[in-house]
């Protein structure tokens, strides 16, 4: 019998894990890391988000850890983390698929100039603020080649966009121009209309997205940040906008999250912010992929997302 404690999302997610996980794996056993009489000890695998402090540490004779989220900085930086435990990103095709129609709407937003729209109802102003930018006059250019960022670059290719991307470490594509080393970068950022970041949280690219970074781009350049909260130097930013050097911006993460009510981004005019959403798959979804990653690693097998130290994500 393999044993899957369910922590992800706290005690009040419990019923729609329990409901999903009996629809895709019925011969999976699930528990509520909430239950009082539950036993870490008595668990193979752990699904978690952020536990509470102290909680990582009952993990460390599990078998795998698997994370709700695509990014697991939130782990890997504690010190209960049990680092000789196997850690596993969620992934999975409806998580690309989501981020794919989030940036393709978030692309197409800043080149019609959405925000301005949204701005104008609210206050009941007709007003035609023509916007005549189309796929064929923006360069795309996604920060970052993984799982995400070669889906998502090959989706935009379809939408009809010119797309390059910029990835750490030397590789090739047949489809999508790529720009590799810190040596390729600032060529890449020259050329790019639209920025998207699908980077991970590393040492490496905390604060990447700093004045320095923005300079680099064409004058009057876009931003779109999918990736992690504190890629983005915010007040490197908010300048950026204010000399027009970057013309508008669609933020999905933040450093601090919810989002402090008092952040200038709320309420700028050129910042369309949502609520870190941009590939949340449905909880059945998450559940298959789970399931199926449990699948592989009982087979002997590593997930193609599990977490490797050496690349920081």
């Amino acid at each position: 019998m393999t044993v899957l404690a369910v922590s992800a999302e706290g005690p009040a997610a419990w019923e729609n894990w329990r409901k999903a996980f009996s629809e895709v794996a019925p011969d999976l056993t699930i528990v509520s890391w909430f239950d009082p009489a539950f036993d870490p000890e008595k668990a193979d695998y752990a699904l978690v988000w952020d536990p509470a402090p102290g909680e990582m540490a009952k993990m460390r004779g599990m078998r795998a850890i698997l994370c709700s989220g695509a990014g697991v900085n939130q782990l890997v930086h504690r010190e209960d983390f049990p680092r000789d435990v196997m850690l596993v990103r969620m992934g999975g095709e409806q998580t690309a698929a989501l981020m794919g129609d989030y940036v393709l709407w978030a692309i197409i937003s800043l080149m019609r100039d959405a925000r301005t729209w949204a701005m104008q109802q609210e206050q009941k102003v007709w007003r035609r603020n023509l916007e005549y930018n189309s796929c064929m006059d923006r360069q795309i250019g996604i920060l970052g080649f993984g799982n995400l960022g070669a889906a998502i670059a090959r989706r935009l290719v379809k939408a009809g966009f010119s797309v390059a991307a910029w990835c750490r470490r030397p590789r090739q594509d047949e489809d999508i121009r790529l720009f590799c080393g810190e040596e390729a970068k600032a060529e890449f950022l020259e050329e790019t209309d639209i920025l998207v970041n699908l980077l991970p949280s590393t040492p490496q690219t905390r604060d990447i997205i700093n004045a320095d970074l923005l300079s680099c781009l064409k004058p009057g350049a876009q931003l779109i940040n999918v990736g992690r909260g504190d890629h983005v130097v915010e007040a490197d930013l908010l300048a950026a906008l204010e000399s027009w050097q970057i013309a508008g911006a669609v933020l999905d993460v933040f450093r601090e999250e919810p989002l402090p009510k008092q952040s200038a981004f709320w309420t700028h005019p050129r910042v369309i912010v949502t609520p870190h959403v941009a590939a949340e798959a449905a909880c059945k979804i998450q559940a298959a992929y789970i399931a199926n990653a449990i699948q592989e690693i009982e087979a002997g097998k590593t997930p193609e997302l599990t977490y490797r130290p050496e690349w920081g994500y």
